[in-house]
C-alpha cells in the first residue's frame, strides 16, 4: 500500500526547490546520487529509499526521519504516545 509523502513534498516547496534541487543536494552534501525521476517516486510513495538516502533527505530538511517515512501511531502496550 503506498502513500503519499506530502510532508515531503511541503518540506521541499517551503524551500522553494523543485525535485531537481533536492538531488542535486543529495549529491552536493552527501555524495548521494539518484535520479529526479526517483526522488519523484519517493515523494509519490511508490519506492522507499534505502536508510543512506532517508536519513541524507530528513537531515536536507532538517527533520526527523519518522516525520517523512514512518506512520509512527500511539501504542498503549508499549506505553508509546505522540508528541
Amino acid at each position: 500500500m503506498k502513500h503519499r509523502r506530502d510532508k515531503l513534498v511541503t518540506l521541499r516547496k517551503n524551500k522553494g526547490w523543485y525535485q531537481k534541487d533536492v538531488v542535486n543536494e543529495l549529491k552536493k552534501q552527501f555524495n548521494i546520487t539518484i535520479t529526479e525521476s526517483y526522488y519523484g517516486m519517493i515523494e509519490q510513495g511508490v519506492r522507499t529509499p534505502k536508510l543512506e538516502i532517508a536519513l541524507a533527505i530528513a537531515k536536507l530538511f532538517d527533520v526527523d526521519p519518522n516525520e517523512i517515512f514512518f506512520d509512527v501511531k500511539p501504542n498503549k502496550k508499549l506505553g508509546l504516545k505522540l508528541a
